[in-house]
């Protein structure tokens, strides 16, 4: 299927290949006579496949298909896992507490499923000493061995010396899973509410009706 195909009356071939609305083979008609058997069921001719010699066309209700196409595209832009890359700054002089701030950051940014840019800046005579930048870079690697991977190896920028990591496939896969169930958990809630009722006011309607009568405000 294809996004906008040609129905009913600008569907162009002389013959078709009739699809029935429950998958069944109609064989081969004239395009008045597959017009006149979708028309008969109250639903749409479709051309599914405009190349075939004749063209397919199939009998289904276009407007619902069309709808729930729309819809199927909605849950699943909703279930994806949007990845961010964040970037943590450290200097070759980096105090210890620091550090252990900052990599625990990292490691709660790959935990969510993002991806991490570890920056050392350089200013000044540091950066005659970029074997510093590397250490640092490579302290942060073993820290996170049993979560990220290297995605990308230390380069020079610059005066920034820099290298991403990413979240190891489990991690990845841990992170996905969460975020689907908080979809998933939330569409649930979402149902249980009255219909087109704002949710601030849903809770208004839920206190009513078990008499607490205090008011919610709303901040919309």
């Amino acid at each position: 299927m294809v996004r906008d195909q040609r129905t009913n009356r600008r569907i162009r071939a002389r013959e078709v290949r009739v699809v029935g609305p429950n998958a069944e083979q109609l064989g081969v008609m004239s395009l008045e006579a597959a017009l006149a058997r979708a028309q008969a069921d109250g639903l749409d001719l479709v051309e599914i496949s405009p190349m075939a010699k004749p063209p397919v066309c199939k009998i289904m209700d276009y407007g619902k298909f069309k709808y729930e196409e729309k819809k199927k595209a909605s849950d699943a832009k909703k279930k994806q896992v949007v990845v961010h890359l964040k970037e943590v700054k450290l200097r070759p002089k980096t105090e210890e507490h620091d550090y252990e701030f900052k990599v625990r950051n990292v490691r709660r940014f790959l935990e969510e499923g993002n991806k991490a840019k570890i920056t050392i800046q350089f200013r000044g005579r540091e950066i005659t000493h970029k074997e510093l930048g590397s250490a640092i870079l490579d302290d942060v690697t073993k820290d996170l061995k049993e979560i990220a991977v290297v995605e990308q190896n230390p380069r020079m920028e610059g005066r920034q010396m820099f290298m991403i990591l990413a979240p190891n496939p489990k991690v990845a896969q841990r992170a996905r899973d969460l975020a689907r169930q908080q979809v998933e958990a939330a569409g649930k809630k979402q149902e249980g509410r009255p219909a087109d009722v704002k949710p601030a006011v849903a809770a208004v309607v839920s206190a009513l009706a078990v008499g607490n009568a205090t008011p919610i405000a709303s901040k919309e």
